[in-house]
């Protein structure tokens, strides 16, 4: 069982960590999991141990290599300069705190040498914020994965201002490798490219319930059923290619009705307290907020999405 060249270090434990400790092993290569206490590590060592188990059980596994063998790749270090010594690639999972994580950023960019890259999991934060003053600036990106990772493999690739053209080729030849789908945000935004479509399409759902136009359950139902029906294999500028004779058409004959509708549009939501909890009560009517009753859903999302992501790889055109 050959790993490829370098290994991979994951700096942080928690559910981001794990997930990316599982892909890059999933790949083959050798993951070091390093966190401030070794219980943390521990924890995080018996977890991935029991999901890949299941993984496995489920016929979900990802990659070529058994659980065991996968398994085998990942070990834990409470040591960060021993965890990166011969690593080719630095994953920062910490939470998102800009602080904490410039903290974690300058610690690396001491000891590191000028061929590993090093990757924040960020999905807000800035690069030129996040690695402001780093000596190994040009090896420095954002990697933003989709929550769950494992299941949803999209990772926004988001460089500074300095970043070598280099580290993006290698970043997303790698992201390949382990499986995910890397797309090259060509310059940083404020909320990249996922939470910006995200944040759109919420504060129309917000203006749409708050005055009464639909109710919070059909507002999800239209996406569940409807838009997230497409969207989950083709994304919008592709729906509106294939909704007519392609973009030339669909723009001749949909843009001036678009545009009319677009006017329409109210300010950003306030998301007032009043709509909040009558959106948060039509929510619990579904699915109630205690802890169990989340828990089991988000698994049930998880499920779903594991048999979509199964799906997408039999069908989706390569």
């Amino acid at each position: 069982m050959a790993s490829p060249a370098g290994g991979v270090v994951i700096v942080g434990s928690g559910l981001i960590g794990r997930s990316w400790a599982m892909l890059f092993a999933s790949g083959g290569f050798k993951v070091k999991l390093y966190d401030i206490e070794q219980q943390q590590i521990t924890n995080a060592l018996e977890t991935i141990r029991k999901e890949m188990k299941w993984l496995e059980q489920s016929g979900s596994l990802k990659g070529s290599l058994s659980a065991e063998q996968q398994l085998s790749l990942i070990s834990g270090c409470g040591n960060l300069a021993e965890a990166v010594e011969g690593t080719m690639h630095i994953q920062e999972c910490v939470p998102e705190n800009l602080e904490l994580k410039k903290k974690i950023f300058a610690q690396l960019d001491r000891i590191v040498d000028d061929r590993v890259i090093l990757s924040s999991s960020s999905s807000c934060l800035l690069p030129s914020k996040l690695f402001v003053g780093l000596a190994h600036v040009k090896q420095c990106i954002v990697a933003h994965p989709v929550n769950p990772p494992y299941y949803v493999p999209l990772v926004e690739l988001v460089p500074h201002p300095e970043t070598a053209p280099a580290t993006m080729d290698r970043t997303h030849a790698l992201m390949r490798k382990i499986g995910q789908t890397p797309v090259r945000v060509l310059r940083e935004i404020e909320g990249f490219v996922l939470n910006r479509l995200q944040y759109a399409i919420i504060s129309e759902a917000w203006r749409l319930v708050e005055e009464g136009i639909v109710s919070a359950n059909d507002l999800d139902l239209v996406m569940s059923d409807g838009l997230g029906m497409r969207y989950a294999f083709i994304g919008p500028l592709e729906t509106m290619h294939l909704n007519a004779e392609g973009m030339v058409s669909y723009c001749d004959r949909y843009c001036e009705g678009i545009k009319h509708v677009l006017k329409t549009f109210g300010p950003i939501p306030e998301f007032s307290r009043t709509t909040v909890e009558k959106v948060n009560q039509d929510m619990c009517m579904k699915v109630p907020d205690d802890p169990g009753h989340l828990d089991a859903r988000r698994q049930w999302r998880d499920d779903c999405l594991m048999r979509l992501a199964q799906l997408k790889r039999q069908v989706q055109p390569q």
